[in-house]
């Protein structure tokens, strides 16, 4: 929409929307394509055990997604996607509706073995997608979120390689933090940054492979620019200035980081017991134990935080002369009318647009769905026609949607 920038002759424009096999000759978009998936990096998070457990995104029945998630795991074996995580195994939304760091770790692991068997059910060999896993927590400001992924490191070197056989790749656990998003408070939101710093020093001493602090007005809006710029500089500030953190692991062999360690380890397979106890992953998710468990959690610390009993500098305790109000902050992002109005008529024009090869594709991946084909595979070139709202209702009709266990 909008006119074009002067000077160009509008070929850039064009392609946009298109895909290689629309301008490309066959052979030659079939080289490129194999090509590219061999090199892309990213990750798909598409971790319906947590959906479940603690998100509350779920669309299709838990069943169904996790055959879902196993062919996106069979389609990177068979077309060498090593550099592409195919699930991002999640703790960061457990800890998010409530947990405590030792459940959200727990809860993440077993998940994660769950994925493991599962995938080796369907006969693919674990050096083949172990490397393709990888782990999100969250890190609140409790003491044991400080040792969080060396105790995640530990118990899954361990089980690959003893359980498992897997080999050195295998064994390597990858993972993500992400800053509390629950530790961030409306009141004195200027302090939410002192909280993301101190975070933020767990997981880079903790030896994550890639962090995400938050911004500090994320209690309230979506960030502003302001403060997406001072949430990177905290990260920035510990990587580039901090003397400590240029030196690789700085805090092992500290007598309160091996003792927290060899506690939370110990705490996390109690709670696999536990877990192994109602039938492992899936048998505890039908009588809701982890959402019962995470929501008990949840209250608990609210309680807490209400009573006073665990102090929030500015929330509960040590208030400003005002009362530390709720900030209100000079600018809230939100989309406008116009934009939305815009998306609207977007995808109205798409759908009409490939109106007359729609209907077919949709019909052949609900075909591929019921007789077992890999639907990852279909769904690569159904999305170049259909929307994803078209692609969801199809599969609605042959993988049913979520119904929460009562």
């Amino acid at each position: 929409t909008g006119a074009l920038p002067p000077g160009n002759n509008g070929l850039g424009l064009m392609l946009l929307g298109l895909t290689g096999d629309q301008v490309l000759p066959d052979d030659v978009y079939q080289k490129i394509k194999a090509h590219a998936i061999s090199a892309v990096r990213g990750t798909v998070q598409a971790d319906i055990l947590k959906e479940d457990q603690a998100q509350n995104t779920c669309i299709f029945s838990t069943e169904f997604a996790l055959r879902m998630m196993g062919d996106i795991q069979q389609y990177f074996i068979q077309e060498k996607a090593r550099n592409f995580y195919s699930v991002s195994i999640s703790g960061y939304h457990i800890a998010e509706a409530g947990a405590n760091p030792i459940t959200q770790l727990a809860f993440t692991l077993a998940n994660g073995f769950t994925y493991v068997e599962y995938y080796l059910s369907r006969g693919m060999h674990i050096d083949d997608f172990a490397p393709n896993l990888s782990f999100f927590f969250s890190n609140g400001i409790d003491p044991e979120y400080a040792v969080i992924g060396r105790v995640a490191r530990r118990i899954w070197a361990k089980a690959i390689k003893n359980k498992y056989k897997g080999n050195d790749r295998s064994q390597k656990l990858k993972y993500h933090i992400q800053t509390s998003g629950r530790s961030l408070h409306a009141q004195e939101i200027d302090f939410n940054d002192i909280r993301t710093t101190l975070q933020a020093l767990y997981a880079i001493y903790d030896n994550c492979n890639s962090l995400h602090t938050n911004a500090y007005d994320e209690a309230i809006t979506t960030p502003t620019e302001e403060s997406v710029r001072r949430a990177m500089a905290i990260q920035l500030i510990i990587n580039r200035e901090l003397g400590l953190a240029k030196n690789e692991n700085p805090i092992q062999g500290a007598f309160i980081i091996e003792e927290l360690t060899d506690l939370v380890e110990e705490a996390v397979l109690a709670e696999f017991k536990a877990i192994n106890d109602r039938g492992g992953v899936l048998g505890a998710m039908e009588t809701m134990y982890q959402r019962s468990k995470i929501q008990e959690e949840s209250l608990y610390y609210e309680t807490l935080k209400h009573n006073g009993e665990y102090p929030i500098i500015g929330v509960n305790t040590f208030l400003n002369k005002k009362g530390s109000p709720t900030i209100v902050p000079a600018e809230v992002i939100r989309a406008t009318e116009e934009e939305k109005q815009a998306q609207i008529h977007n995808l109205a024009q798409f759908q009409e647009r490939n109106q007359d090869k729609a209907d077919s594709l949709l019909k052949q991946l609900q075909e591929t769905a019921i007789s077992g084909g890999n639907i990852f595979n279909s769904l690569m070139e159904v999305c170049k026609y259909c929307s994803l709202g078209q692609i969801s209702h199809a599969l609605y009709e042959v993988g049913g949607q979520y119904r929460r266990n009562m």
